[in-house]
């Protein structure tokens, strides 16, 4: 006995009858059909049970085809749970990839929210300005959207490479804007007067700015586009730190210094209020 394995596009069409007009080509060029060669019966297959936790298990796989796994497993949630209504003691469990997918975005949110509350703590030692140390982090985590706003239009799903870049992009964009609150401190000192310390700290750091994002966008574009061997293997992570750039030069060149004049100015303000009263 010989075994012949047919594969079919269409599982919805397959059936015996379209199994006996399957068409199969003998070496000479002539057609012959299927039954010609073999009898075609439906045997039933063998039961196997598997058990987890001493309990049942029927397990289910499939394959993705020209769709992303988040989205798929979302429309397999819908269609379960509109079609199928379970009996008590029985649940469904969505394991496999999708399953490690959720267990690295978990870890990497951990990762973020750290990173964010260190980026917080870093600026409270340096400057001991709260205010100014939500400023820096309101505009390191802002810089978010332009990575997801990336990723949107490049039509790429979040995993887990896109998620490193985001983190890249939050630590990035504070670092930047730490050199620039620590010129504007050292620009106030010396001048006394908030606005000409925060030109003089602006138009100090726009050139590192500018040469940082030009470069970093430049050296990923390869990459964002897909050129070369392996590229697609990391095009979400450079997609995601081109965007957070993209979005990371306005607010580091136009929020952040209306940030900090606006603190200042009110602070000024309240002293001066201070001591007329």
């Amino acid at each position: 006995m010989r075994q012949v394995l047919l594969r079919f596009v269409d599982f919805k069409q397959n059936s015996l009858a379209q199994l006996q007009k399957q068409v199969i080509f003998l070496p000479s060029g002539s057609p012959r059909p299927l039954p010609f060669f073999a009898t075609i019966d439906v045997e039933p297959g063998n039961v196997e049970l598997r058990r987890e936790d001493l309990k049942s298990v029927a397990v289910l796989t499939a394959r993705l085809d020209g769709r992303d796994l988040g989205s798929a497993v979302q429309a397999i949630r819908q269609q379960v749970s509109r079609q199928i209504t379970l009996p008590p003691g029985y649940t469904i469990v969505y394991g496999g990839a999708y399953a490690e997918q959720q267990s690295s975005f978990r870890e990497l949110e951990l990762i973020l929210l750290t990173a964010s509350m260190l980026v917080f703590a870093v600026l409270l030692f340096l400057f001991r300005e709260w205010l100014i140390a939500v400023l820096v982090l309101f505009i390191s985590v802002m810089g978010i959207t332009g990575c997801l706003l990336g990723l949107f239009f490049a039509g790429i799903p979040l995993n887990v490479s896109s998620y490193t870049g985001i983190i890249m992009i939050v630590g990035i964009i504070a670092e930047n804007a730490i050199f620039t609150v620590h010129q504007f401190y050292d620009s106030l000192r010396e001048t006394g007067d908030v606005d000409t310390a925060i030109r003089y700290a602006i138009a100090l750091r726009i050139r590192p700015k500018l040469m940082t994002a030009i470069g970093a966008i430049l050296a990923l574009s390869p990459l964002a586009l897909g050129i070369g061997l392996g590229a697609q293997m990391q095009q979400p992570l450079a997609v995601a730190v081109i965007g957070g750039f993209l979005v990371a030069l306005p607010m580091l060149l136009f929020v952040l210094p209306t940030g900090m004049r606006l603190i200042y100015h009110r602070r000024n303000a309240a002293q001066e209020l201070a001591e007329r009263g």
